[in-house]
């Protein structure tokens, strides 16, 4: 009987996976969601690893059980998969179950503190400057700027992510367990809510038409006591009733197409500028 040789993952192994990484989603599917996209980023691990075929058989049967998480944290998942995979044809005191008990375990709690940072924070944040760039008259730069610097984060933290995880193995939990996914959930909320609310006034434009006329004969329009009362009422007034029929499950086009005929009317009527 053959002795089987320790292997270990070399760079261009985690390179081979990192590549696969974003064809994660490719076959995702309602029974377990992304497990098939996960079991194809870890083959060539698995090639690597095991020499035997009935083990590899076993490692990729292992990684089609139900998974799913944000798909940028899905690389921190990876890499302390790899690590534990590395130590379980090793022959140390990882088995199995463990592999697939880490993965539930981080799958939650990474998607939970993505949505917020990425999707509320930073993809907000970076859309805003692109768009004062196109609206500036510098044109094309806008979506260039953000496409070139939304891929690079996303693809430089994807890569950071799987090597830290791959590096540390088990004891990325021990970080997460000390409540810094709280804290970064929090700050990263908080900054989102900061970002949207500066753009409400630069971004939703609401001029009121109606004026009146006073005993002096002094002309005032309702826009300018606004103004100089409370500027950006109207437009988050406009924005919170937005949120609030979403929260109320209206859908966003049936709110776009609201706030168009609103527009249109308004304007017909001598009310809206």
């Amino acid at each position: 009987m053959p002795t089987k040789t320790p292997q270990t993952l070399t760079l261009g192994d985690q390179l081979k996976i990192f590549g696969r990484s974003g064809l994660e989603q490719a076959a995702w599917n309602y029974p377990r969601l992304q497990n098939l996209g996960f079991c194809y980023i870890m083959i060539p691990a698995i090639e690597r690893l095991y020499a035997d075929k009935a083990d590899r058989q076993a490692a990729a049967t292992r990684h089609l059980a139900s998974f799913n998480t944000m798909p940028y944290m899905q690389s921190l998942i990876t890499g302390v998969t790899l690590s534990l995979e590395e130590q379980h044809a090793r022959g140390d005191a990882v088995s199995a179950a463990d592999i697939n008990a880490m993965k539930v375990g981080m799958m939650g709690s990474l998607a939970g503190v993505a949505d917020p940072v990425w999707w509320g924070t930073w993809r907000p944040i970076l859309s805003a400057f692109a768009a004062s760039l196109a609206l500036s008259g510098f044109g094309i730069v806008g979506p260039l700027v953000f496409f070139i610097a939304w891929n690079l984060v996303r693809l430089g933290f994807r890569w950071w992510a799987q090597r830290w995880g791959y590096q540390q193995g088990l004891h990325v939990i021990d970080y997460l367990g000390s409540g810094i996914l709280q804290k970064l959930t929090l700050g990263a909320s908080i900054v989102g809510m900061f970002v949207m609310g500066a753009l409400v006034p630069r971004w939703v434009r609401v001029q009121l038409q109606f004026s009146w006329t006073t005993s002096t004969h002094t002309d005032y329009t309702l826009q300018k006591v606004l103004n100089q009362l409370m500027p950006g009422l109207i437009p988050l007034v406009l924005t919170l009733g937005c949120v609030w029929l979403l929260r109320h499950h209206v859908k966003p086009s049936w709110l776009l197409g609201g706030v168009l005929v609103i527009s249109l009317v308004g304007y017909a009527l001598g009310l809206l500028n």
